[in-house]
């Protein structure tokens, strides 16, 4: 199965640069976008052959998350077990024998003035993906708005303690990876350093490279041996972020 992740800044923004051509290119089986920064009914996009479930945020064009999916899931829930629902940040889908799982995870913002937030936004997100993981193997992927480790951003020194690589984001994230969980990209290409799927839009960063590479795809333990390969498309752009595709040896149908 194919799977992607995009942080789009803006659904509708993006449709106009591209992202249908992109979309029907990759044929992914299940296609996530965060930051939405719309309503459901805002944008005129509908693909065949797709189901297409939104969670935007209560704030107009702030936030939010999609799922463009070819079949039909169990269940689909918005939240962590009825919790941070206002920012439309969760969306998950069940499948006979996986859970997908798309998160925005919110940003600390400068001076970690939202630390404290981030922090219990992560450990409820812990919590519930040990709790889905108890039932059937987890799919997670979205921006998770850190940098695990240094090879993981191009300038680690002068960013060391601001949002998205201070020790509590970091640590959080390190946390949920004990927790049975798998970070893809890391698992396939341990020592590559210098990709990165987001770059401000200040200082000519995307055509310097001072990336980071904060847009993940995580899964429990026990898929990391049906993993066939990740890729970080820094070739596409639309967004500040660029895409992610996870190539997974699982079926609707597959006995995990």
């Amino acid at each position: 199965m194919r799977f992607v992740t995009w942080n789009v800044n803006g659904f509708r923004a993006v449709l106009k640069k591209g992202f249908e051509d992109f979309f029907k290119s990759i044929d992914a089986d299940i296609f996530c976008i965060q930051e939405t920064k719309m309503q459901p009914d805002q944008a005129d996009f509908a693909p065949e052959g797709y189901h297409c479930y939104f969670n935007s945020a209560e704030k107009k064009g702030y936030s939010g998350t999609a799922i463009f999916t070819k079949k039909e899931p169990i269940a689909v829930t918005f939240g962590i077990n009825g919790e941070h629902t206002d920012e439309g940040r969760v969306i998950t889908l069940e499948y006979d024998n996986f859970f997908m799982v798309n998160c925005y995870v919110p940003n600390a913002q400068d001076g970690l003035a939202r630390i404290d937030y981030r922090m219990r936004f992560e450990d409820d997100l812990r919590a519930y993906f040990t709790e889905l993981d108890s039932r059937k193997p987890v799919v997670y992927c979205g921006d998770l708005n850190v940098a695990h480790q240094e090879t993981d951003l191009k300038n680690p020194k002068p960013n060391r303690g601001k949002a998205g690589f201070s020790d509590e984001e970091r640590g959080k994230l390190t946390e949920l990876l004990e927790a049975g969980f798998t970070d893809v990209f890391r698992y396939m290409y341990p020592d590559v350093t210098g990709v990165y799927s987001w770059w401000s839009y200040r200082f000519n960063a995307r055509a310097n490279n001072a990336g980071w590479r904060i847009d993940y795809f995580l899964v429990s333990d026990r898929l990391k041996d049906r993993i066939k390969d990740i890729s970080i498309m820094t070739e596409i752009m639309g967004s500040d972020h660029c895409p992610v595709m996870m190539e997974l040896d699982i079926h609707w149908q597959t006995k995990i």
